[in-house]
C-alpha cells in the first residue's frame, strides 16, 4: 500500500504549491493514504454522514466565507466536528486569513494546516496530477523497453535471450533506450501504462560480455529518455519453443500488465535473424494498425473475395453443356 507523509508532500510539492504551514511542525508525520482531494461541505454545517474524512480537504473562499457568517460559538462548533475527524491534512487557499482560533483547534487535535496562495482552482490542477501518479498502480518487470518510431515496445523473454543486445541496435540505429533490465511500470489513467527506468539504473545497460554500458554518454542524449507507454510486447522466444508465433498477423494475441491489455507478438529467435529490422516492422506495423490499416486482414479479405469469384466461375462453367 502505497503511503505519503505530509512532510514527504512538502519536500516534494510545497514550492509549486506556495504552501506556508500555519501549525508548524504538527502532524508532518501523518499519512496520506488516498489520492482523492476534495472540500469538506456540508460536515462544516453539522451533516457527517458520508464524509470522506480519509481525503485531503480544501477550505476555497466558499468554505472560509461561509465559516465568517457564522455567529462565534457556531464557528467553533462547526471547526469541533469537522477537526473530530482524523484528518490527514487541510489546506486553505487564495492566502485567505484564517482565523487564529482555527489554528489553535488544529494544533490541538494535531492536525496540519497549510495556506497556499493559489487560487483553489489551479491548486486542485497542480495537487491531483501528483497525488494520481504517486497512488497510480505499480509493478517492476524484467525486460527491456525501447522507444521505436515513437512505439513503446517491451522486450521480454528468458534471461540472456538477446533483448538488452536487440535494444542496443536499436539504438545504434537512431532508436531511444527508456529502461533495461528492471522497469517500472505504472498505471496511468484505465488504460495507459507508462515504464521507466528506476533512478539508480537511469541511461545504462547491461550487455553480456562488455558489461554495464552508458548509453547517453555513448550515443548522446538524444539516444535515451526518461519514460515511454508501452504499446506493444514483444515476446522473444527459442525457436525450438515457438509453439505460439503467428505467421500471418490474423490471430492477434495480447498479455495483460497491471489489468491492461496489450499487443503482444511472439518473435521466434534463430542463427543469423535480424531481430533489429523485425523489431522496426512491429513498431511500424502497430502504427499502421492504429491508423486503420490492418495489412493481414486486408489481405485475408482480398484472397477470400478472390476464391468467391473463382468458385462462382466454376459454377458457372459447371452449368455449360455445349
Amino acid at each position: 500500500m502505497t503511503l505519503l507523509k505530509v512532510s514527504d508532500l512538502l519536500a516534494r510539492k510545497g514550492k509549486a504549491l506556495q504552501l506556508e504551514m500555519l501549525t508548524g511542525d504538527v502532524g508532518l508525520d501523518r499519512a496520506i493514504r488516498v489520492p482523492q482531494v476534495s472540500s469538506p461541505g456540508l460536515v462544516l454545517a453539522g451533516f457527517t454522514k458520508r464524509f470522506p474524512a480519509k481525503r485531503l480537504h480544501v477550505l476555497g473562499e466558499t468554505e472560509v466565507e461561509y465559516l465568517r457568517s457564522l455567529s462565534p460559538d457556531d464557528r467553533r462548533a462547526s471547526w469541533e466536528t469537522f477537526l473530530n475527524f482524523d484528518l490527514p491534512c487541510i489546506f486553505v487557499t487564495k492566502g485567505q486569513r484564517v482565523p487564529k482560533e482555527l489554528v489553535a483547534v488544529a494544533k490541538e487535535r494535531g492536525i496540519p494546516l497549510l495556506r497556499s496562495k493559489l487560487s483553489t482552482a489551479e491548486f486542485y490542477q497542480r495537487l491531483t496530477p501528483f497525488l494520481n501518479e504517486v497512488f497510480a498502480p505499480t509493478t517492476k518487470l524484467h525486460g527491456s523497453l525501447a522507444d521505436v518510431f515513437g512505439v513503446g515496445l517491451l522486450f521480454m523473454g528468458r534471461s540472456g535471450i538477446g533483448k538488452s543486445e536487440c535494444v542496443l541496435d536499436l539504438v545504434e540505429r537512431g532508436h531511444r533506450l527508456v529502461a533495461d533490465d528492471a522497469i517500472i511500470v505504472t498505471q496511468s489513467g484505465n488504460e495507459v501504462l507508462i515504464g521507466r527506468a528506476p533512478e539508480l539504473t537511469r541511461r545504462h545497460m547491461e550487455i553480456r560480455g562488455a558489461g554495464i554500458v552508458d548509453v547517453s554518454a555513448m550515443f548522446g542524449v538524444h539516444a535515451v529518455r526518461y519514460q515511454k507507454r508501452i504499446e506493444v510486447v514483444v515476446q522473444l522466444v527459442d525457436w525450438e519453443q515457438a509453439h505460439e508465433a503467428d505467421r500471418t498477423g490474423l490471430d492477434a494475441q495480447t498479455t495483460t500488465i497491471l489489468g491492461v491489455e496489450v499487443p503482444k507478438v511472439v518473435v521466434p529467435l534463430n542463427p543469423g535473424k535480424n531481430i533489429t529490422v523485425v523489431s522496426e516492422v512491429v513498431a511500424m506495423n502497430h502504427l499502421l494498425k492504429y491508423s486503420g490499416v490492418d495489412s493481414a486482414h486486408l489481405l485475408n479479405e482480398r484472397l477470400i473475395a478472390q476464391l468467391a469469384e473463382q468458385r462462382d466461375l466454376r459454377e458457372y462453367l459447371a452449368e455449360d453443356y455445349e
